[in-house]
């Protein structure tokens, strides 16, 4: 399953694809792109897990850059 989000406040090229990187290892997920210049975050993941995964790429975004908020587009 495809969601996109919005990353509010994203302010640095270098914290997305840190964010990029580490929410694409995450256990059932398929595949993460963050476009930094449109702020969108496309994130592939399993059905079943995809609630539970957004949280904890919440709390990775907020561990990299603590201002910007993932907020469902």
């Amino acid at each position: 399953m495809k969601r996109s989000y919005k990353l509010k406040n994203l302010g640095c090229s270098n914290c997305a694809a840190k964010m990029e990187r580490q929410i694409g290892a995450l256990p059932h997920v398929n595949a993460c792109t963050i476009a930094f210049m449109t702020s969108k975050m496309v994130l592939d993941a399993d059905d079943a897990h995809i609630d539970a995964i957004a949280a904890q790429a919440q709390s990775i975004v907020k561990s990299i850059e603590p201002t910007v908020e993932l907020v469902r587009a």
